[in-house]
């Protein structure tokens, strides 16, 4: 999974930073309404929200912000959205995990149907009480375009995240998502991506 999003990145050129937006003012970049033709991406809509602002505040991230990468031949855009800033006493040592969740799903402009992206947000919405937690896990990337939304955590314990997504998840409808688990303790998909932004 690492590779992918790597290959992702490089096949894409560089990464053009969006301004930087604090993290009780955005939880995720609203694409909804992106051009199927994909040539500009032409407004982030910012929605905050009361759930949003009181989780941001006991969350290891201070600031988020957004990118794009627009692919050079066929023009296609992946939008990310990223931890810019962390809290000062955070250690990434101490969440030597990674875990990706991967929604695929099919579209001729590679961004999702407004219903497939409301779905997705549904999910990181039910998933942000239970596992953005200090100490526990954090969600460091997202990047949506390309037929692929990724969700890029770091965790201190795998097996405990995962019990805590199934948790998090009882009762839901079943999530068309994949997981892929492995050791990053320097964080080192996540560095890689910010190396990639210009700024």
């Amino acid at each position: 999974m690492n590779s992918q999003l790597i290959a992702v990145v490089s096949e894409y050129g560089g990464i053009d930073a969006e301004p930087i937006i604090p993290a009780d003012r955005l939880r995720r970049p609203l694409n909804s309404n992106v051009s199927r033709h994909m040539k500009i991406i032409s407004v982030f809509t910012v929605l905050a929200f009361a759930a949003g602002v009181a989780l941001a505040s006991m969350n290891d991230v201070v600031t988020w912000a957004t990118a794009t990468s627009t692919h050079a031949t066929n023009g296609r855009v992946i939008v990310f959205r990223y931890a810019k800033e962390f809290r000062p006493a955070f250690e990434k040592s101490s969440l030597p995990n990674r875990v990706i969740l991967v929604w695929r799903y099919q579209s001729q402009s590679g961004m999702p149907a407004t219903a497939e992206r409301e779905a997705m947000d549904r999910l990181e919405d039910l998933l942000t009480p239970f596992l953005e937690k200090p100490g526990f896990a954090t969600l460091s990337l997202v990047s949506t375009g390309e037929n692929l939304r990724e969700w890029t955590y770091y965790v201190k314990s795998e097996a405990e995240f995962l019990q805590t997504l199934n948790k998090a998840l009882s009762g839901q409808p079943r999530f068309p998502i994949e997981i892929h688990a492995a050791p990053d303790p320097k964080w080192s998909t996540y560095e890689h991506f910010r190396q990639g932004v210009r700024e």
